[in-house]
């Protein structure tokens, strides 16, 4: 193993799947270099915006055809980690699909069986380490989501490894994690003493490892609010506004602006294109104060709390003291704020409510027509359409009611915040006010992104450092009670010795479906050397054949049994007369050589490096920077032998059948084609994020 243990996570979402790259030195390189601080740091976890691709849509439209996810969406994914992860380390890299809300969704014949294509897939097409498809594939719940982009979130911000630097009173020094999608919303902190002591029971016990072996404990409270992200408020808020006025031929929606007019169903989703018999028509009337009072009711606060105390549908919450918690969010929280209104025009400015709702209720005000032509005119940003500037009224109104009156978040700007004992010196961007507030939206921290995948691969290289003690805990999460309970998530799957030396003692039996291929593969080769092997040699091999079927009983059967042997019927020479051949100086007598196997059909997937740009997925590249081998063949790794290819290349006219039949010459071509990166433009440096 080299200097460098890399890590791949995919990200699974309802609306496409992102692929993340991260790396980190090895324990024993990092325990040589590593100063006293970083000693007693978590390890130092890098990544490049050129490490990261989006593609479209989500594997959960694959629900009802799932054979195809492999071939037309992981492929282009995992040639795109191939161009960055080293030919030499693929064997020693994890690799993880991590799925959320939409496959949450899906029936569970159906998410079962994309499941297991994707690992199917992987296994078949690459040798990353998959040791355990239930562990490294798999539908997460959203508190664990909620629990990951928490460790991201602390581990960006310094608040596990600078505590002192943290101290937000109260012998409080870590931050709260918000995180809204589309579907669900997470809640994620540590509760202060006096809450964690009577709500125990409530809480996740996370263990985490620093560099020098050292355990790091942490109790967190994590829940999830199904139905509460943005889209799935919107459908809930469109269809309490039909049911109030049934057979309306008009319904005014005070949450998007004056003018505007979309067509709806009848479970709330907007309908695209010409308008249908059971379409309803929606008019704005764009009043930002009535559209906040019309969301309101979607917190359902009124539901029954039967542990309380419960902030939102009547879930449990522990109390959250602001005067301690300061909470980062991510996602909806920071593009509803930032995308339009950038927080009173700069960027970096923390959230104060005052002047949010200000900006919001001017932008709602406006007639559509003139909104339009401002995104026309690029006056709110080239990233803006008419459709984010339709949605961001009733998005705005959303998140404001979550924030303030579901979750509590104190109104910066309009009420008085109690910080007399906050001495915390975090601070994002070129911001000197840092997080002081309560609550602050975020899309990076240090110039790197806050994803709950950086907080799963965190966990994961954690896990990976020697303990100074026999008896050290695992590192991972479970419930909040002493030793390894019984519903405790390890970070991933269990190392064994990778040799290439043990290939046929896997080759079948992690897929069995790879058996037909295997001896399709070899009768193709038969079939081709014996018609390269001259017309002497076809003769002798037929006898040889017609000898062994005969049982070996001599030379005595007649000239018509030899002709209707076993390689006489595979060939058509019933009827052909043998002749006696004198072979000429120089021919071979025996043997024969297979023709060169070229990969360049891969080529047609040729792969830009833009990174996460969305849409982008042409598929396989061929560019990139050559890396130097430094793989250590004595280190513990994961044995693919099922994914290792056969020691002679086919030749050239058969590429397609080799791959009919299964076999791993897609998986060589691709991490061949990870050796040829010369032509690339050089590779930026990833940023440490080692603490200086």
């Amino acid at each position: 193993m080299g200097k460098w243990r890399y890590g791949v996570i995919l990200d699974a979402g309802s609306s496409g799947t992102r692929v993340h790259i991260y790396r980190w030195l090895n324990s024993d390189t990092a325990r040589t270099s590593a100063s006293e601080a970083q000693l007693h740091s978590l390890p130092a976890i890098e990544t490049d915006k050129k490490w990261t691709k989006k593609i479209h849509p989500g594997i959960s439209s694959f629900g009802e055809h799932p054979h195809d996810v492999g071939r037309e969406h992981l492929d282009k994914l995992l040639s795109h980690a191939l161009k960055y992860v080293p030919l030499e380390e693929v064997p020693n890299t994890p690799l993880f699909l991590l799925a959320t809300a939409g496959m949450r969704i899906l029936p569970p014949v159906q998410r079962n069986s994309v499941l297991k294509e994707v690992c199917d897939f992987a296994r078949k097409t690459t040798k990353f380490q998959l040791p355990d498809c239930d562990l490294h594939v798999q539908v997460i719940p959203g508190e664990t989501e909620g629990l990951y982009g928490w460790i991201a979130a602390n581990y960006l911000l310094g608040g596990f490894d600078s505590p002192k630097d943290h101290d937000h009173g109260k012998n409080h020094h870590t931050y709260g994690f918000l995180d809204m999608g589309g579907a669900s919303a997470q809640i994620a902190f540590a509760p202060n003493v006096t809450e964690a002591e009577k709500h125990a029971d409530d809480l996740t016990l996370l263990r985490l490892r620093s560099v020098d072996g050292l355990p790091l404990e942490h109790q967190v409270f994590v829940t999830t609010w199904l139905g509460f992200g943005v889209n799935q408020a919107r459908e809930r808020y469109v269809k309490a506004l039909l049911e109030a006025s049934p057979g309306a031929k008009e319904y005014p929606d005070p949450c998007i602006p004056s003018g505007a007019k979309i067509f709806v169903s009848a479970n709330g989703k907007v309908i695209e294109g010409k308008k249908d018999k059971k379409a309803h028509q929606v008019v704005g009337t764009g009043d930002f104060k009535e559209c906040l009072r019309r969301t309101y009711p979607l917190l359902e606060k009124e539901k029954e709390c039967l542990d309380t105390p419960c902030l939102i549908n009547g879930q449990h919450t522990p109390a959250i003291d602001f005067d301690v918690n300061h909470f980062v969010g991510v996602s909806e929280y920071y593009h509803t704020t930032h995308e339009i209104f950038k927080m009173a025009h700069k960027d970096d400015d923390d959230y104060d409510f005052k002047s949010y709702q200000t900006a919001v209720d001017k932008f709602c005000g406006q007639k559509w027509k003139n909104i339009v032509e401002g995104v026309d005119d690029n006056k709110f940003g080239k990233k803006i359409d008419e459709e984010t500037a339709l949605e961001v009224c009733f998005k705005s109104s959303w998140l404001i009611n979550v924030l303030h009156d579901g979750i509590g978040v104190p109104r910066v700007g309009l009420e008085d915040l109690n910080s007399a004992n906050n001495v915390t010196k975090a601070e994002t961007g070129k911001s000197k006010k840092g997080y002081l507030n309560p609550f602050q939206a975020v899309n990076k921290i240090n110039d790197v992104e806050v994803s709950w995948t950086l907080g799963k691969m965190v966990l994961y290289a954690s896990s990976e450092i020697p303990t100074l003690s026999t008896e050290a805990l695992a590192v991972g999460f479970g419930s909040n009670i002493a030793g390894i309970p019984d519903d405790f998530q390890y970070p991933g799957g269990k190392y064994t010795p990778y040799s290439s030396d043990d290939w046929h003692d896997h080759l079948f039996s992690e897929n069995p479906r790879r058996i037909p291929g295997f001896f399709i593969f070899v009768i193709i080769l038969f079939i081709f050397g014996f018609m390269l092997c001259g017309r002497e040699r076809r003769k002798s091999a037929r006898r040889g054949l017609s000898h062994i079927f005969r049982g070996g009983r001599g030379h005595r059967s007649s000239s018509l049994g030899r002709r209707r042997g076993f390689a006489g019927k595979i060939f058509g020479r019933r009827n052909t007369p043998t002749y006696e051949r004198v072979l000429e100086e120089g021919e071979p007598s025996n043997g024969f050589e297979l023709g060169s196997y070229s990969d360049a059909s891969d080529n047609d997937h040729s792969d830009s490096s833009d990174g996460s740009r969305v849409g982008r997925t042409s598929g396989w590249g061929a560019t990139g920077t050559s890396t130097p081998s430094l793989f250590d063949p004595g280190q513990d790794i994961i044995a693919q032998g099922a994914n290792l290819g056969m020691s002679h290349a086919p030749p050239a006219g058969f590429t397609n059948s080799i791959e009919r039949g299964g076999l791993m010459s897609r998986t060589d071509s691709r991490e061949r084609l990870a050796r040829s990166r010369a032509s690339s433009p050089r590779r930026k440096s990833p940023m440490a994020l080692f603490s200086e």
